[in-house]
């Protein structure tokens, strides 16, 4: 069953089998029970397995591989289109037939459980931050409706508002005052487990040498450094930084036709995560870069890009260029090196 490709629609307790032994032609289809799916994979002979890299995919596919099949996981948006046009389980095991066909659909790499483990710290991370910053404002904007205005800045909110609530003199309503209390108490409880998901992840990050390198990186800190080794896996399936770069949405989407041609903005294809990192990095370079004038080519060339074009597009351009170095460090495995200015800065009175 050399040529044999079974492609599988992955769902919660129902999934939809598809065996092919030649290209555009499903001999044997199956819909199968969450119990019964492993079982009838594990009777087939080896075999070249396609699925969808959605939810519960890599865990999937890790099953599979140890079963000896050979799994390939596809982006969902490139299967889409060779989806006819009613939707239907069985419609999808054929349009995973058909994308698999194409060599231009790039699979993604199975994940390890090493992987999972630090990507769920990042999602649930992000996700007490998302909690987090929609009740400061939700606190300041219910006080603001009070006439008490909270100044910017997540660590002034709760010490404020807890001033506030404490004053006798204050026009709040005694009730209104236990709700925003409580409200203090679960920021303060969100930031607490903020930081313990953090400590975690500096943990596993010195227990890895490629996070280690990558942390030498000016920009990338440890979230950073964690989610790109987390978040992408392989990095020798890129051919070049410039490959990295577009992968993660960093590199200008194109409009040419004929001999027209024009690059316009960031495609921001990719993980939005990983690209709100670099970016968040590449601000943190342009602060530095007015402290650092002459240490690092790096540095300069940001202020250079940042008087010209602004801030925004300068913090744009330099998170593209961290994720070059980044792919750069991680292939050769060897620590960023700062490298001095091509000419000496001019001296100041």
């Amino acid at each position: 069953m050399k040529n044999t490709t079974i492609a599988i629609d992955l769902a919660k307790s129902v999934f939809e089998v598809g065996i092919s032994q030649r290209p555009g032609h499903v001999e044997k289809s199956r819909r199968l029970s969450r119990s019964q799916f492993l079982p009838f994979l594990a009777r087939q002979e080896p075999a070249r397995v396609v699925m969808e890299a959605c939810g519960s995919a890599h865990y999937w596919a890790r099953q599979l591989e140890r079963q000896g099949h050979e799994v390939r996981l596809l982006p969902p948006l490139q299967v889409r289109p060779y989806v006819g046009r009613n939707k239907t389980d069985r419609s999808d095991v054929k349009g995973l037939l058909e994308a698999d066909r194409n060599a231009a659909i790039r699979p993604v790499p199975v994940k390890t459980p090493e992987q999972q483990q630090m990507t769920t710290l990042h999602r649930v991370r992000a996700g007490w931050m998302r909690t987090r910053i929609a009740r400061i404002n939700a606190v300041r904007g219910l006080l603001r409706e009070l006439g008490y205005v909270i100044p910017q800045g997540a660590q002034r909110v709760v010490p404020e508002v807890r001033e506030l609530i404490q004053d006798a003199d204050t026009q709040i309503p005694m009730m209104t005052r236990e709700v925003f209390s409580d409200l203090c108490d679960e920021i303060g409880d969100l930031e607490a487990r903020i930081r313990k998901v953090e400590r975690q992840i500096e943990a596993l990050v010195q227990q890895n040498p490629v996070m280690e390198r990558l942390l030498s990186i000016p920009g990338v800190g440890v979230l950073t450094a964690s989610a790109l080794v987390a978040f992408v896996g392989d990095v020798e399936r890129f051919a070049s930084s410039r490959h990295f770069a577009s992968y993660l949405g960093l590199t200008p989407r194109e409009y040419s036709s004929g001999l027209r041609r024009y690059l316009g903005r960031i495609s921001k294809k990719g993980d939005t995560y990983l690209r709100t990192l670099l970016i968040h990095g590449a601000r943190a370079v342009l602060r530095l870069a007015a402290t650092r004038r002459g240490d690092d080519r790096l540095y300069d060339w940001g202020r250079q890009v940042q008087d010209r074009r602004g801030s925004n597009k300068a913090a744009v351009a330099i998170a593209n260029r961290l994720a070059r170095i980044a792919w750069a460090v991680w292939k050769r495995n060897d620590a960023y090196r700062v490298r001095p200015p091509l000419t000496a800065p001019p001296e100041t009175a």
